[in-house]
């Protein structure tokens, strides 16, 4: 996915405020799901973060063009890992590892078999 870095994005200085690299990377999770027609609701349930790994490596600034990537590191009974990217020009600026928790009626839950399988499908597809 591509994004634009605007003025509210950064800081007095035009670079990128680090916490909105995690935003962007929520953006191309999210993204995922509408481009099919979908949420990243199922059954009554979502997806809660419960840890992230992050890395920063080089700034962004006022204006980049940036592309978001994600892939699925494993798919369990209740969890969901990917490792997002975000990237200028092929240049890695920002990776993390997040683990995201299966959560249905405020609670961690099984997903189901086949949204399991939904989820491997979905994000192996680029967009």
């Amino acid at each position: 996915m591509k994004i634009r870095v605007y003025y509210e994005d950064t800081d007095l200085g035009g670079i990128v405020y680090h916490p909105n690299f995690i935003k962007f990377c929520e953006r191309d999770r999210s993204e995922y799901f509408f481009q099919k027609g979908g949420t990243p609701h199922f059954e009554g349930g979502g997806f809660v973060v419960v840890k992230i790994e992050a890395d920063f490596k080089a700034p962004a600034r006022l204006g980049d063009l940036l592309e978001v990537k994600s892939d699925v590191v494993s798919v369990k009974g209740t969890s969901l890992v990917l490792k997002q990217e975000v990237l200028k020009e092929d240049i890695l600026l920002f990776s993390m590892v997040v683990k995201l928790a299966f959560v249905k009626d405020e609670k961690v839950g099984r997903m189901p078999l086949h949204y399991q399988e939904y989820l491997l499908k979905l994000f192996s597809q680029a967009l």
